[in-house]
């Protein structure tokens, strides 16, 4: 029984655990992405001493290959004037030599082997970075999105779309309704003013017209150029 509850306690815990992943993945995500965008940028620094270091060690070599030549030249030039002596020196000197050469072709070999797994795994890791940083983006979008459908559904906050739809269309209903009774107003008032009643007798004939009208004007001016010929 008591290993029961010691077990149902640990796994309540590791419920409890996940959720809590689940509910901060996002921000973990992101602090994720930006511990591994620092190791990949120490990386790269360790690409580049790597580099630096086998660039002086080719500059050491070229240095060996040079004294060892020098040496030779020297050496047989001690032999054939019987300097044996300063011509075993100096093959002492050329066998120390070479043992340094040995050495740094070796050194130059495990660094450019190690530069180039190096260089390998800073690729492979950027391109993964990069895959990680728009996944990430896809993930604040989705939850930002799933946030605004929450606020959406949630009655007791925000009004859901669809009732701020409905509020939309009542309001250009009411205004149209307004419109509508403003112009009928309108007309009503012009039809009762006299002068309004009276122009429009006029126009249809009845009585005396308000004013000249075209032909009137051009009658009176005929009128006016028969008189004067």
């Amino acid at each position: 029984m008591f290993n029961s509850i010691l077990t149902l306690i640990r796994g309540r815990a590791y419920d409890a655990e996940q959720a809590f992943i689940d509910r901060n993945a996002v921000p973990l995500l992101a602090q994720q992405i930006r511990e591994a965008a620092s190791a990949i940028q120490s990386a790269r620094r360790a690409v580049a001493i790597a580099v630096a270091q086998n660039e002086q060690e080719k500059i050491q070599h070229a240095a060996i290959v040079a004294r060892i030549s020098d040496l030779e030249n020297r050496a047989v030039a001690a032999l054939q004037k019987d300097g044996d002596e300063l011509a075993r020196q100096a093959a002492e000197a050329i066998a120390q030599l070479e043992a340094e050469r040995h050495a740094s072709e070796k050194a130059q070999a495990q660094f450019t082997q190690t530069i180039g797994k190096l260089k390998a795994t800073v690729r492979a890791s950027e391109t993964r970075l990069q895959q990680l940083r728009r996944g990430e983006r896809l993930a604040r979008a989705t939850e930002q999105t799933q946030k605004l459908n929450a606020a959406c559904d949630d009655n007791s906050g925000l009004a859901t779309l669809d009732e701020a739809e409905e509020t939309l269309a009542r309001l250009q209903a009411y205004q149209n309704r307004c419109e509508v009774a403003a112009l009928a107003m309108k007309e009503m008032n012009a039809a009762s003013r006299p002068e309004i009643v009276i122009e429009k007798l006029a126009n249809a004939g009845f009585g005396a017209p308000l004013g000249s009208s075209a032909d009137d004007v051009l009658a009176r001016l005929r009128e006016r150029m028969n008189s004067a010929a």
